[in-house]
């Protein structure tokens, strides 16, 4: 049986600070190995005690992850914002990327974190474009 592929966008406010290297550190670790085991991937991105972030996996895991982050405490208000069926990974060589927010970016993610409508694939496209500028910068 084949396993459906699917993207998950969602955006949530932080509970901690956002600003905090070991916060963020802890988050991604935890979410990498998790994801890991579970063959999920993805991109986080923090910015203004907001968190945004891409998901990309099977549907049967993406409802147990949608479950661990509605109990996790280190955010609130998750706003789902895409659910789809996708047949290509975007972040398939990332259990979990941080996407840096460079000032250039910043005022793009800010937008989007704000909307009341925000557009999933602008976010997709503008944490690809973060992730790619990191992984060029530390190649």
């Amino acid at each position: 049986m084949t396993k459906t592929l699917q993207r998950l966008v969602y955006r949530s406010t932080a509970t901690g600070s956002t600003t905090s290297l070991l916060n963020l550190v802890a988050i991604l670790g935890e979410s990498q190995r998790n994801n890991d085991r579970d063959e999920l991937t993805g991109a986080l991105a923090s910015h203004n005690g907001r968190y945004i972030q891409v998901v990309e996996g099977a549907a049967s895991t993406l409802d147990s992850l949608l479950r661990r982050l509605e109990r996790d405490p280190r955010h609130k208000d998750i706003k789902l914002l895409e659910r789809d069926n996708i047949t290509t990974r975007e972040f398939g060589r990332w259990a979990m990327a941080n996407a840096v927010v460079t000032p250039e970016a910043a005022p793009v993610l800010e937008g989007l974190m704000a909307s009341d409508f925000p557009s999933a694939a602008m976010i997709v496209e503008a944490l690809k474009a973060a992730v790619s500028v990191q992984h060029a910068q530390t190649v």
